[in-house]
């Protein structure tokens, strides 16, 4: 099958990506440190803005811009997978845990990532909503408020949300919001 992706350059994007058979990868905080600083080493080359992101244990969900005159998301995606997976197998080999990996994408990654262009200010709200309340519809804390790893407490400071906004009553999306 052939993908097609956006070409849409500037453009502002949803991303879901996934772990190899959905392992919990990001339990660890020596995995969500170095995914966040394969991020940051490859914004230093590739610019783009985080707009918003969650890092749950199997999968991560972000919301990117690209700069102006810029519509290669693929690029920095490999390179972040990349980045990762060569040192956390380096670690895992270095602690005896590399045989537990699958050779499919180096037992890291699933092949290829979702993506969605966002088409408004609606929808980018939607999406921002959607990746916030993601830890919570997965069972793993009873409010946005108790995952640390997300751009949660970046709103609530910006004022988007209050702290107990998606605590104690279940949001519903759209289905066209967000992939898993």
């Amino acid at each position: 099958m052939q993908y097609r992706r956006s070409q849409a350059k500037g453009a502002t994007f949803f991303f879901t990506v996934v772990t190899d058979k959905r392992k919990s990868l990001f339990y660890t905080e020596e995995n969500i440190t170095l995914i966040n600083e394969a991020f940051e080493h490859i914004r230093s080359k590739y610019p783009f803005t985080v707009d918003a992101y969650v890092i749950l244990p199997d999968h991560i969900h972000y919301i990117w811009t690209l700069p102006e005159h810029d519509c290669d998301f693929s690029i920095r995606w490999r390179l972040i997978k990349t980045y990762f997976t060569k040192r956390c197998l380096k670690s895992l080999k270095e602690s005896g845990n590399a045989s537990k990996l699958s050779k499919a994408e180096h037992g890291v990654w699933q092949r290829r990532f979702w993506e969605h262009r966002i088409r408004d200010e609606n929808d980018f709200a939607r999406h921002v909503d959607y990746i916030h309340y993601n830890p919570v519809k997965h069972g793993l804390v009873a409010s946005p408020s108790d995952w640390a790893h997300s751009s949660f407490s970046r709103y609530v400071k910006l004022g988007v949300y209050g702290d107990d906004w998606g605590a104690g009553s279940k949001v519903d999306f759209e289905a066209d919001v967000g992939h898993e």
